[in-house]
């Protein structure tokens, strides 16, 4: 048996949690920044979303427009 078997339901999820953060605490530390370029388009383009004037495809009409192009 493993120890962390030993752990009650609750100390259980309390223990995946803190692994949880620390992997993206982490992965944070690792991530590449945006550039302000890059931060700048992302925000022009939810802003657009948001105000409904982007382009919207579903999700079939993407993927039938990738996998035709292979």
């Amino acid at each position: 048996m493993r120890d962390y078997q030993k752990l009650s339901v609750a100390e259980r999820i309390l223990l995946v949690e803190e692994i949880w953060d620390s992997i993206a605490t982490e992965h944070e530390a690792k991530s590449p920044q945006l550039l302000e370029s890059q931060r700048q388009e992302l925000e022009r383009r939810l802003d657009e979303y948001t105000k409904g004037k982007a382009d919207k495809q579903s999700w079939q009409d993407v993927k039938h427009r990738l996998l035709s192009s292979l």
